[in-house]
């Protein structure tokens, strides 16, 4: 197919999209066209059991549709072409990220002292449950989720992990060095009069020259309640948001807002989990704003709030890069967020990992500069910190043509 292929390198499967947004959505459709329908009856199913029918979902999608830019629309378009399925099918799949936030995931960008020789890492575990199977094939998300290579006519090249099917990005890095990835909230704050928040990290990757750029995309059109990392290899700096519906936060390590406690700033570090640090914000999310200590772990046991899950999280990843303060490398980032999440480092998460709290789909860490990127792969039986680590460049996967 002209501007779209597969090809495998050790092991992982990487899908090549090129040309207009029509084009890579058509790609994208024919050549994942089973894949697609496996995580379309996947996502149904799940979100069918926890309130979202698809009728609620359509609802949703007839608010958005006016607001997402006419590229998208195409994408949308071409990928019900060449999956053989119905606009209105791939379009509505790709709401999930809209509508339904399950707590999970961590993020961090590191440069300056914190690394080296300087250099910006951008960390991102996808975390979730990985019991989310296509009811009819028993296939799970992980085992549809593809390295994607993407070259737009009209838009800067990106790469990223993304489950076949969508559209939408929920992480990943582009040409001008810029990264971006998200954290999900539950908060009072919410609305669908905008752009779901996949569709706009997707604009990043494809519109952002710099993480200024970035920060003003991801801040238009907000709808639900999200933390985010953004990230610019050049400059370099990274800035974490955090947003509701009315409400948004963006800083980077010096802000006072890092240092409201039990939270604490790294110099050339922001890092979030899954809860605001922003008291403002944080209204709209938790009864009890300091979710640490004792207090914090009984509320948990009680079941009065869950936040001290996220807690143990950010104090655990935060204290282990302290510990590695300054010799940071693309390779020892790898090393110690894998040591994190395997539980080799603080027993209270330890626990939590053995009671799938947060299970890693996908692990990466990057350099936005060079393009380099180290990525493990969970799949239906290994998180993915227990799995082998690949190595990527985006700029080196960017030149090959298909094999013939």
């Amino acid at each position: 197919m002209d501007g779209g292929w597969i090809e495998e390198i050790d092991g992982v499967t990487i899908l090549h999209t090129s040309g207009t947004h029509y084009e890579m959505g058509y790609q994208h459709g024919y050549l994942l066209k089973n894949e697609t329908l496996e995580n379309i009856r996947c996502r149904d199913d799940v979100l069918n059991k926890h309130g979202w029918p698809i009728e609620k979902r359509i609802e949703v999608w007839n608010i958005q549709k006016q607001y997402l830019p006419k590229v998208y629309l195409d994408e949308i378009k071409g990928m019900a072409d060449g999956s053989g399925l119905s606009f209105d099918e791939i379009a509505v799949h790709n709401m999930w990220i809209g509508v339904f936030n399950l707590m999970s995931c961590w993020g961090a960008a590191l440069w300056g002292d914190a690394t080296v020789d300087g250099t910006l890492y951008h960390i991102r575990s996808c975390d979730g449950s990985f019991d989310v199977k296509d009811p009819v094939s028993g296939k799970t998300l992980n085992e549809n989720t593809f390295l994607i290579v993407r070259k737009p006519d009209d838009a800067y090249a990106s790469m990223y992990p993304m489950y076949a099917g969508d559209i939408v990005c929920i992480g990943g890095f582009n040409e001008k060095g810029v990264g971006v990835s998200e954290l999900t909230i539950h908060c009072t704050d919410t609305q669908f009069i905008g752009i779901n928040c996949g569709f706009r990290m997707r604009m990043v990757l494809d519109y952002a020259n710099d993480i200024f750029e970035a920060n003003e995309i991801m801040n238009s059109n907000r709808t639900c309640g999200w933390n985010f990392i953004i990230s610019d290899g050049n400059i370099p700096m990274g800035f974490v948001i955090e947003q509701s519906a009315n409400y948004v936060y963006t800083g980077t390590w010096f802000d006072p807002i890092e240092s409201t406690s039990p939270f604490w700033e790294i110099k050339d570090v922001v890092r979030r989990g899954n809860c605001y640090i922003n008291p403002l914000l944080a209204r709209e999310e938790r009864e009890r704003y300091d979710c640490s200590g004792i207090i914090g772990l009984f509320r948990w046991i009680l079941r009065k709030d869950i936040y001290f899950i996220p807690w143990i999280q950010y104090k655990v990843i935060s204290q282990e890069i302290e510990k590695r303060y300054g010799t940071l490398t693309l390779e020892k980032t790898m090393k110690f967020i894998r040591e994190v999440y395997s539980g080799k480092t603080n027993f209270i998460f330890r626990y939590m990992q053995n009671h799938n709290y947060y299970e890693s789909r996908h692990l990466w860490v990057v350099s936005p500069k060079t393009g380099d990127m180290l990525i493990c792969f969970g799949d239906d039986v290994n998180k993915s910190y227990e799995n082998p680590v690949h190595k990527f460049n985006l700029f080196e996967l960017l030149n090959p043509e298909p094999s013939i």
